[in-house]
């Protein structure tokens, strides 16, 4: 499998473990807030590395590492990816992963195997404007649908987060969002952050009065929601 980057080391993209994070390319939405554009509207930069080379650093981390967090791009695009993180469990690490959410079989199949200890699911806007916010014409938001009902049935330990940008988030947006989420064990509202690698340049972050103003808003349906990275 073609793995197009590695961060040997993390200590923010898993919740209070030690990790490496796994980048993989290709992705079924155009979001235009992407800050890892090359990942997903192609053509794809080469390969960082591979399968076996990541698997050989890993075996070399036992007992430095706790986890592996697996991104992109959508990881669940991969057909290859079960086999990979069976091998990486068998190593005796956790496994984060990080979905959109267009793929619930695929998912519910990896919880159900013991392939993915922990799921964060990007939430991109409230439903009357999912679409706009993930840059597909006439998406079907029932797969949308189903993976999130499945990760608030408590299936598999998980969290939701929604990047914030001016341009698509209002407060009407954010109250949609509660509502949906209402319940929800972990939801994080992040900032956009403007960076050379989005897909649509020329957007722009929220300040910080008005992000504690929507969180604000999502606690009263969301009462664990928090600010990431602000």
């Amino acid at each position: 499998m073609d793995i197009h980057g590695l961060q040997k080391l993390t200590l923010l993209d898993y919740p209070g473990k030690v990790a490496c994070t796994v980048f993989l390319g290709g992705c079924d939405f155009r979001c235009p807030f992407c800050h890892n554009g090359e990942l997903v509207a192609g053509p794809l930069p080469p390969p960082e590395t591979d399968d076996k080379a990541l698997l050989a650093f890993l075996n070399k981390r036992r007992g430095l590492l706790d986890g592996v967090c697996v991104t992109g791009g959508e990881p669940l695009l991969r057909p290859e990816l079960p086999a990979l993180l069976a091998r990486i469990k068998e190593l005796g690490f956790l496994v984060k992963v990080d979905t959109n959410g267009t793929h619930p079989d695929r998912l519910r199949a990896l919880v159900e195997r013991g392939l993915a200890d922990y799921v964060a699911m990007d939430v991109k806007n409230g439903p009357t404007r999912y679409a706009e916010t993930a840059g597909v014409e006439d998406l079907d938001l029932a797969p949308i649908r189903d993976s999130v009902s499945f990760l608030l049935s408590g299936a598999a330990d998980y969290e939701f987060r929604t990047t914030v940008v001016r341009e698509f988030h209002s407060e009407d947006d954010l109250r949609e969002l509660g509502v949906w989420l209402a319940g929800a064990k972990r939801y994080f509202l992040q900032s956009f952050a403007e960076r050379d690698t989005v897909l649509r340049p020329g957007l722009h972050p929220w300040g910080r009065a008005e992000l504690e103003g929507f969180l604000a808003l999502v606690r009263q349906y969301v009462p664990a929601a928090e600010l990431r990275g602000v």
